[in-house]
């Protein structure tokens, strides 16, 4: 019996275009967006780092800053970085219904900088009863510890709970683990899929 419903954020919860923030930091460089994603989020160690909390917002900053020789201050560079994000409501009206019978768990490979300003800009999406996030956890997605981790959380056996992420290769993960999962494609419909696997919501 399903009793716990796991979901990633980005891409599920919330849609993001990191095109965004290459297109607006391009004005402080000399560098095309396509330079800049090259520079920045193809060195996914940099990435990475701040997402597993290994590295502060300033140290981050700096390394990014660094790379595309910017010419940007500190509270400027954060309010493009974070600027990306758009809500998804069908996906978080289904997840209002869900909470109702379900405990709910978000899952995130996120920083702290990209979390703090999504709790602040949607915080209709606080809904959940725990918040497992890469930053704290220090583990990211598809590393077993960080799904270890959300069911430590709330007690759950794997095969009670039901994941839901927009990467294969994070839920083939969590289903070595015994945990259920859901592709999340643009064509997907949630709430059918989850209606076919009995959830009453």
């Amino acid at each position: 019996m399903i009793r716990c419903v796991i979901s990633d954020l980005g891409r599920v919860i919330i849609l993001f275009d990191n095109n965004i923030f290459f297109e607006k930091i391009a004005d402080y460089c000399s560098f095309s967006k396509e330079e800049i994603a090259e520079l920045t989020f193809s060195h996914l160690n940099i990435i990475q780092s701040f997402d597993e909390g290994k590295i502060t917002p300033g140290e981050f900053f700096n390394q990014v800053i660094e790379k595309l020789e910017a010419k940007i201050d500190y509270d400027r560079f954060f309010s493009i970085y974070n600027d990306v994000f758009t809500l998804n409501p069908p996906i978080l009206e289904i997840m209002k219904r869900l909470k109702q019978n379900y405990k709910l768990i978000l899952l995130s490979n996120t920083d702290v900088k990209r979390f703090d300003f999504i709790k602040r800009r949607f915080p209709e999406i606080l809904i959940f009863d725990e918040y497992v996030l890469s930053y704290e956890v220090g583990s990211m997605k598809p590393h077993p510890q960080i799904y270890e981790e959300a069911l430590k959380k709330v007690g759950v056996k794997p095969e009670e709970c039901i994941f839901i992420d927009d990467k294969e290769e994070n839920i083939k993960t969590a289903q070595k683990l015994g945990i259920n999962g859901i592709l999340m494609e643009p064509q997907t419909d949630l709430e059918a899929i989850l209606h076919g696997m009995n959830l009453s919501f």
